[in-house]
């Protein structure tokens, strides 16, 4: 398979294309729908029709998620020209950029992190619990994959019927009595009593209240019917297996879970949100699993009313919307009381449940679901008030190859999900799927962590926050030079009544562990292939490149990434994967086959480059320290070289280590915080000394060591100053032990390796459709009309970015949730102002940001952190 040829169609016309300035002979698209040639090399020699299909899966598709992973490298080659082949890759690997650690071929076993431990400066305790090395080589199991072995029966019969046997098999416990239950709780009692404010004692009737608060909890949940879970267990997996190639679950993620669940505690997952089959796959999962019925808070507005109801009775929960009225309403403290009641009820029988930290797909707005913390606030006043004596919280990610149900136009949200519109929408997948390659799904589950140790160890955390005008805005007018030193202060998620109902702070406390949760549930997640190859697509190769460079550059990201700790959810031989990877994406590139016997891939224009910036994102988190720090270090630079200079000019700068710390915090900024993530017990000053530390550590920087000074790398007779003991941090990095004296007589270059340029310059586009969205965002201040409401400038924001993409090609850019985060953050940083009005907020230019000289000044303020 490593040798094959890709099958020859006929000859066709020859095209002349131009590739880094070369001209090559081609033939034409074969990529274009109804050519033999694109069918051939999607599925090369037919196979899928010659052999059976499990035998064409196996030959075409790789073997995805199966630990200790096959090289992707190694074909079925004799055996000396393995060894050629593995030493040929070695070195490759050897003249990279990774870490400094040893030189290892992580695919063969060697090397492949394990991730999801939990933060050890805020949960130690949970740290060292429910974590054993030995879980590490559990391995994977596919979930979707039922047969005999998984039913008590066996027989020639039994294997036809397993997945209806397995569906029967799965214990559902009865919970008939939980609304009697909820009905007894205290704050129900006291709001039919009247003994609360708002309920029957303010001349209402008990049994009016009653009726009311019957009504107001079946619209929140119903009693799971078993028999409608068991079908629809059988008719979810036969729908998986027809969708996705394979569903995998570490088993050592699981082991986790189960022994949080085996003591005695409540399981609370958390999750991200990228499909809005997450609420329906992650219940069959853990039900598969042996964790029972897992209950799951829906957003109502994804639903419609019939579609609800369905929900409720496989375990679903609504938030009534008389809860988000105001605090004296006597319906909302109602409704309030009833949902606090529910949730008391659901934890102290030990359910779990599940809750979205993340807007559904295809939403505009913050990334933080307001919805999400706003069961996550139930949860924890739960666990103060003394209702449960803790909760275990579990951080939950899934990740796809690619998403089904990935709204073509996100910046019109779709209705509400109906019944027979989702029926329609499931018949539509079946129907576009069953033509194209099956896709794998990854679910991550995190270690659990104990939410009252987190509570007690978190608050101690808190220190003083300004607005990003206050940090920012006399920076960028030139009035000031010095960065404060204190956090940034950032809140796009708006709060929701039962949240306002709290202190103030323990809303604080619910907003930074949600924000805490994202972060490791993000940083757990696998890198699926397609992300992979459409970063390679967009950032380095966006005019074209060839297949056997595209062979190198995958195996060279792929390896990466796993040496920053983050792991990879495929493995297999290099070119099986790659070839699958493109007849994923084949609806966004072109391929076209050169004279040589090479093939060509060209992303495609227009939404494309958008689709591919989508998938591009999933790898940020992994580079996000070194891509903050190369752009740092480009704004640093940018008032002493030409952009355009040579290299080795730029390298003979020096670059001294206040003037890198203080431009990586005006990045840290000017950045959101829904892009960061950054984890609430980390200082922004913790953050600089990390992202210096990972560019001295890919090799990008290099210390310039002065005649007579100690070297940088003798730590031994160095002692700790006063600032050292007292600094806020959990965490000593290496750039730590420096006496903070030396700092600023530390200086570094950039290093003048080969394959440095390539590779700052791949950093510093990974955040370029961000900032030149924000560039773009500064220039069109002095060109739309203003004032106007949020979702109007945001509507002309958009439009004129679209219309940029189509002139200058940055298509990447043309996101409408780009165009609401630059207005947001130049709301934040005082660039416009805000006013309520009847029809909304309205947007308008703050006095200082009226001049042309002022805006210029923004302008270039965010262009110097851009490597064009």
């Amino acid at each position: 398979m490593g040798n094959m040829d890709f099958a020859r169609a006929e000859r066709a016309p020859q095209t002349r294309v131009k590739v880094n300035g070369h001209k090559h002979t081609a033939w034409v698209d074969i990529t274009q729908s109804g050519t033999k040639e694109a069918e051939r090399w999607l599925h090369p020699g037919g196979v899928r029709f010659l052999w059976g299909e499990r035998e064409a899966q196996k030959w075409l598709v790789p073997r995805f998620y199966r630990p200790p992973m096959d090289t992707m490298l190694e074909a079925r080659l004799p055996t000396k020209q393995r060894n050629t082949q593995n030493s040929r890759e070695t070195s490759l690997w050897s003249s990279g950029f990774g870490m400094k650690l040893e030189a290892v071929t992580p695919f063969l076993g060697k090397y492949r992190p394990f991730v999801g431990r939990c933060c050890q400066t805020c949960t130690p305790k949970s740290w060292e619990s429910l974590f054993h090395r030995s879980i590490m080589d559990l391995g994977f199991c596919n979930v979707i994959l039922v047969k005999e072995e998984n039913t008590r029966f066996r027989g020639w019969l039994v294997r036809r019927l397993c997945c209806f046997l397995w569906s029967l098999e799965q214990h559902i416990p009865p919970c008939r009595d939980a609304p009697e239950k909820i009905m007894e709780r205290t704050g129900v009692q006291n709001v039919i009593s009247g003994r609360d404010p708002g309920g029957a004692g303010e001349g209402q009737v008990s049994g009016l209240v009653k009726k009311e608060v019957q009504r107001i909890l079946g619209h929140i949940q119903a009693p799971p019917c078993p028999f409608l879970l068991r079908l629809f267990s059988w008719a979810l997996l036969r729908f998986l297996k027809c969708v996705f190639l394979n569903v995998q679950l570490h088993k050592g993620q699981m082991k986790m879970v189960h022994q949080a669940a085996q003591a005695g505690l409540p399981l609370v997952l958390l999750s991200t949100h990228k499909s809005l089959l997450d609420g329906i796959l992650l219940p069959f999962v853990l039900l598969s699993q042996g964790l029972g019925v897992l209950r799951v808070a829906w957003d109502p507005r994804t639903c419609s009313p019939t579609l609800r109801a369905l929900l409720k009775k496989l375990g679903g929960l609504f938030l009534p919307p008389e809860a988000n009225l105001t605090l004296d309403s006597s319906e909302g403290v109602i409704a309030r009381a009833v949902v606090h009641a529910a949730i008391e009820q659901l934890l102290v029988s030990k359910q779990p449940l599940l809750i979205f930290l993340e807007e559904p797909p295809g939403v505009l707005g913050p990334r933080l679901s307001a919805l999400g913390q706003t069961w996550l606030g139930l949860v924890v006043e739960a666990v103060q008030v003394g209702v449960v004596p803790d909760a275990m919280l579990v951080p939950v990610a899934i990740t796809y190859d690619l998403v089904p149900d990935a709204p073509c136009d996100a910046y019109h949200a779709s209705a509400p999900l109906g019944l027979w519109t989702g029926a329609l929408a499931v018949l539509r997948i079946l129907r576009g799927w069953g033509r194209s390659r099956p896709v794998c799904v990854r679910v991550h589950l995190a270690q659990p962590f104990s939410l009252q140790e987190y509570t007690i160890n978190a608050r101690s955390c808190w220190g003083s926050r300004q607005t990003l005008e206050q940090l920012l805005q006399p920076i960028v007018l030139g009035q000031c030079t010095t960065v404060p030193d204190t956090e940034k202060e950032q809140e796009w998620t708006p709060a929701t009544g039962p949240l306002l109902a709290l202190k103030e702070e323990d809303q604080l406390l619910v907003r930074r562990l949600s924000r805490h949760v994202l972060n490791a549930s993000v940083m757990s997640s696998a890198v699926m292939s397609t992300a992979i190859m459409a970063t390679l697509l967009l950032f380095k190769h966006q005019k074209g490149v060839f297949l056997s460079q595209l062979l190198g550059e995958f195996s060279w990201l792929t390896e990466e990434t796993l040496l920053r700790g983050f792991d990879v959810g495929f493995s297999g031989q290099l070119r099986c994967l790659v070839q699958h990877t493109l007849s994923l994406l084949q609806a966004h590139v072109t391929l076209l086959r050169v004279h040589q016997g090479d093939l060509l891939v060209v992303p495609r224009l227009g939404p494309g480059l958008t689709h591919l910036a989508h998938l591009s994102a999933e790898l940020l988190p992994a580079f996000l320290s070194e891509a903050v720090g190369a752009c740092a270090v480009r704004g640093l630079l940018a008032g002493r070289v030409p952009p355009e200079g040579p290299w080795e000019l730029q390298g003979i700068e020096l670059l001294s280590q206040n003037e890198l710390y203080r431009q990586i915090l005006l990045l840290l900024h000017l950045l959101p915080q829904d892009l960061l993530l950054l984890q609430p017990c980390q200082s922004s000053y913790c953050y600089c000394q990390e992202v210096l530390d990972r560019l001295i550590q890919c090799g990008l920087l290099v210390a310039e060591e002065t005649p007579g000074s100690r070297p940088a790398c003798d730590t031994g007779r160095q002692r700790l100053s006063t600032k050292l003991l007292w600094k806020p941090s959990g965490d000593f990095t290496d750039s730590d032990s420096d006496d903070f004296e030396e700092a600023e007589g530390r200086f570094f270059r950039l290093s003048q390796q080969s394959r440095c340029p390539d590779f700052f310059l791949f950093l510093c586009r990974l955040l370029s459709p961000l900032l030149k969205a924000f560039v773009q965002a500064a220039t069109f201040l002095h060109q739309g009309q203003l004032p106007d409401t949020e979702s109007g400038y945001a509507e002309q924001l958009f439009q004129f970015l679209q219309a940029t993409a189509q002139e200058e090609g940055f298509f990447e850019c043309a996101d409408p949730n780009l165009a609401i985060s630059a207005i947001w953050t130049f709301r934040d940083l005082g660039v416009l102002q805000q006013t309520p009005s009847p029809a909304g907020p309205m947007l308008y230019l703050s006095p200082a940001f009226t001049s042309w000289e002022n805006q210029e000044k923004l302008e270039q303020f965010i262009r110097q952190f851009i490597c064009s």
